[in-house]
């Protein structure tokens, strides 16, 4: 919940502030020196700061979190679990905590760019920095996800700038990924290390064998049978957990606390395990560790799901009413429409479905 309205106080937008700050803190996530009135007055070294962090957690660790054939050459392992494992342990130094992330991701990356696209174009990539003024390490990058878009003789054989301009276009219109640098950034003696580890990792997100770069295929399939293994007990887990706190007797508010505790967790691993529950094979199939992972992530979304149905029923008049609409409205939304081959006859299911929701 947020103020908002025609005259929006200074007041009011440093609770707006502090309502986001706290989500972030709830999330173990380090403010080092920013506060709310320092965003609102506006001052561009805290918000930059703040920005980078939001960036590093919620973009650049989240991404590289779907590569864990390669989390065991960085130092330790994928931050977004030991969030999710120290949520009911005593909290770490903030400070540590923020290091080590950026530390973890930033590796992570850097050793998906060495195994898939260095050593296929003969370059070496030792940063986020000068590694990447003369374009080559970009277009190397592209031609590990779309090897006919790159003509390697010819990038080695053009300007810097030239190359630059080259991988960022082709980036942006065949691959989706925006622009987020322009040839002027990269080519200087030092270009900075933030905006490059942002830009290189939206090519994550478009790389076709994610779990597959510097592994053989036996060794993947190994190392993706124990990651669905210990996902599974990870969730088999959280569902106990989840259990035995739905039958604790407490009031209403602190039942809310205890399901938004539970709610944080859930949201943390989902990416994971939706990425993990993903098809590996033409024909759509899911392996058998596969099916199990994502039978027990559906029992306990039902799960969770119920839990909050139930707490919104429990409001006090009219909120409980309004919140057993909203239950049956999302049920009928979430119900998907079979498109018939007639089409008026999905035309008219559709037309049902609006005068139910209405």
């Amino acid at each position: 919940p947020c103020e908002q309205g025609r005259r929006v106080k200074r007041i009011h937008a440093v609770a707006n502030i502090g309502t986001a700050l706290k989500f972030l803190e709830g999330r173990k996530i380090k403010l080092v020196n920013i506060n709310a009135t320092d965003i609102a007055d506006g001052r561009p070294s805290i918000v930059l700061g703040l920005m980078w962090t939001i960036i590093l957690y919620f973009q650049i660790e989240e991404l590289t979190s779907n590569l864990p054939q390669l989390q065991s050459l960085s130092s330790s392992a994928s931050s977004v679990d030991s969030m999710v494992s120290t949520e009911t342990a005593s909290p770490p130094s903030k400070r540590k905590v923020t290091a080590k992330i950026q530390s973890n991701a930033k590796k992570t990356l850097l050793k998906w760019v060495q195994h898939t696209a260095g050593k296929q174009i003969g370059i070496e990539v030792k940063d986020f920095g000068k590694s990447w003024r003369t374009g080559l390490a970009f277009h190397s990058v592209i031609h590990a996800i779309r090897p006919e878009l790159v003509d390697l003789e010819k990038v080695k054989s053009r300007s810097n700038r030239e190359n630059l301009e080259d991988a960022f276009t082709i980036a942006e219109t065949q691959l989706g990924i925006p622009r987020l640098l322009d040839p002027e950034d990269v080519d200087v003696d030092k270009p900075d290390e933030k905006s490059i580890m942002t830009y290189v990792a939206q090519f994550l997100t478009q790389y076709p064998d994610i779990r597959g770069a510097g592994c053989d295929g036996q060794e993947n399939e190994r190392e993706d049978r124990l990651i669905l293994k210990e996902t599974k007990v990870w969730i088999e887990q959280f569902e106990r957990d989840l259990t035995r706190a739905q039958m604790t007797e407490s009031n209403l508010q602190d039942k809310y606390q205890s399901f938004k505790h539970f709610r944080v967790q859930y949201e943390i691993k989902r990416k994971q395990v939706e990425h993990l529950i993903q098809p590996l094979h033409r024909d759509g199939k899911l392996s058998l560790d596969q099916a199990l992972v994502k039978q027990c992530w559906e029992r306990v979304s039902s799960r969770l799901f119920d839990w909050h149905i139930q707490l919104d029923k429990s409001l006090p008049a009219p909120l409980g009413t309004i919140g057993a609409w909203l239950y049956r409205a999302e049920v009928a939304l979430r119900e998907e429409i079979t498109i018939q081959q007639v089409h008026e006859e999905t035309a008219k299911t559709i037309q049902r479905k609006l005068e139910q929701h209405k």
